[in-house]
């Protein structure tokens, strides 16, 4: 089993969901409080996990006063976390570029305190921060912004005027009014794995203007759960948005990072789980590998003028790492099912294979690694006259390859070179459309147009760390 850059949160409290906010579609949650709350002792706590990078994206913000004073928590265009409190601001030396990631992210303010340091501190994961590029405080009994009476936004800096949106996951956000909490008070360090995880908060005391979103209600994404009733307006957010994806369940997504041609040929959205391809030849691959077990994901296409193809490659094939051979199937260690239905595989010819596919039209994987078997399927119909029993069985006489070793990813790619325009939404059991029928894997994990074969798993932590 491999995971690329991921983190899983050990055995215990679990998250149950998260919110996915898209810069493209100016996503976003609002509140103005009506009274104001502790302007000295704050403390913020949310988990974090990036869709985007080198862009200033905001977690959260307030309205500025009449003396234009602010308080902003954000990731810098070079990825370092940057918190602003009015002209005084902390910039980390460390940045945050794992896409792959669930972070865990404390601001505790108190500017109360005689030792400057101590007014506003930051944790990640559990431990404090303390290299900094900038390293400014508040003066010591400073008023801040961000419990006054003006508005207050999750996922953006004062929308529409500037937007700089959030384009990632969040889960538990929570804002303590009056308190400043170090990070036990939202997570612990696992006994045996050493794994920073989150642990219930529910029984914290949240204080005036505190609130608790934990994203669970999808008719109400903005919903506080901490009792005080601080709900926050959703803006451009639908319950499509509302995903599994948490620091306790970590989903794959495709890989912004990862090279095929050049990062620029792709346009990412949706939690980096759909894709559009500006330039030919280009592939795109999942955050997590696998070398073991068996998988199952969807892949819908959205958009094909041209050839486009559904399938994985080896960590060895170079269709992950030449810039002028990328599309799957082309090389070594690569396998792809081809719009046109065709097949080619470890870099062989085209040969035919089963029926092509267009627009809307929903490509399966059953990757069973433990026989190094792959078949296809076409909106549910198994390709080349497998069967579900015989993917279920083992029986390799109809799959599409056998013989594959390795590790692999899932991906997608444009195969026709020069040519523009193939898109596709990618569902490794989180998927970024609607479903319509809602099929999970034995585990109970994922969310699939149709039925997974049984003994295939969703691409997620807890799967991998149990059949990877």
């Amino acid at each position: 089993m491999l995971i690329v850059g991921g983190n899983q949160s050990a055995a215990g409290y679990d998250i149950d969901n998260s919110l996915r906010f898209n810069d493209g579609s100016s996503d976003y949650l609002n509140r103005t409080p009506s009274v104001q709350g502790d302007l000295q002792k704050s403390t913020f706590s949310a988990w974090v996990k990036r869709s985007a990078i080198g862009a200033k994206q905001l977690f959260t913000t307030g309205d500025p006063d009449s003396a234009g004073s602010l308080f902003q928590i954000y990731f810098t265009g070079n990825d370092s976390l940057h918190i602003e409190t009015d002209s005084p601001s902390l910039v980390t030396n460390r940045k945050f570029r794992d896409v792959s990631a669930w972070y865990h992210i404390v601001v505790a303010v108190d500017t109360t305190q005689a030792t400057s340091s101590d007014r506003v501190k930051i944790y990640v994961n559990g431990v404090q921060e303390t290299s900094f590029a900038t390293e400014q405080y508040p003066t010591q009994n400073a008023n801040l912004n961000f419990n006054k009476t003006n508005a207050h936004y999750i996922g953006a800096l004062l929308p529409p005027t500037y937007g700089e949106y959030y384009d990632g996951y969040m889960a538990e956000v929570c804002w303590i009014d009056g308190q400043q909490l170090d990070p036990t008070s939202f997570g612990e360090f696992d006994s045996d794995s050493g794994i920073w995880k989150p642990i219930d908060v529910s029984g914290l005391t949240f204080g005036t203007n505190g609130f608790y979103l934990d994203f669970e209600n999808s008719g109400s994404l903005g919903a506080d759960v901490s009792g005080n009733g601080n709900n926050f307006t959703v803006n451009n957010l639908t319950s499509i948005d509302q995903t599994t994806d948490t620091p306790t369940n970590n989903f794959a997504t495709l890989n912004p990072l990862s090279q095929g041609a050049t990062t620029t040929n792709r346009a990412y959205s949706n939690g980096n789980l759909s894709v559009t391809y500006n330039n030919g030849d280009d592939s795109s691959l999942t955050t997590m590998g696998v070398s073991t077990g068996k998988w199952y994901a969807e892949f819908k296409v959205t958009a094909q003028p041209t050839t486009a193809t559904v399938g994985v490659g080896n960590e060895q094939s170079t269709f992950v790492v030449d810039p002028g051979n990328c599309n799957i199937g082309a090389s070594t260690g690569a396998y792809g099912y081809f719009s046109t239905g065709q097949k080619r595989i470890n870099g062989g010819s085209l040969t035919a294979y089963g029926s092509s596919y267009t627009t809307n039209d929903i490509i399966g994987i059953a990757l069973n690694l433990d026989i190094g078997a792959i078949w296809f399927s076409k909106n549910g119909t198994w390709q080349a006259s497998a069967t579900i029993t015989e993917i279920q069985n083992g029986t390799t006489t109809n799959a599409a390859a056998t013989g594959l070793s390795g590790t692999f990813f899932l991906g997608t790619s444009n195969s026709a070179s020069g040519t523009t325009g193939v898109a596709f939404d990618n569902n490794f059991g989180n998927p970024p459309f609607t479903i319509t029928s809602g099929n999970s894997d034995g585990n109970g994990y994922g969310n699939f147009e149709y039925t997974v074969p049984s003994g295939y798993y969703a691409l997620c932590t807890k799967n991998l760390a149990e059949y990877g």
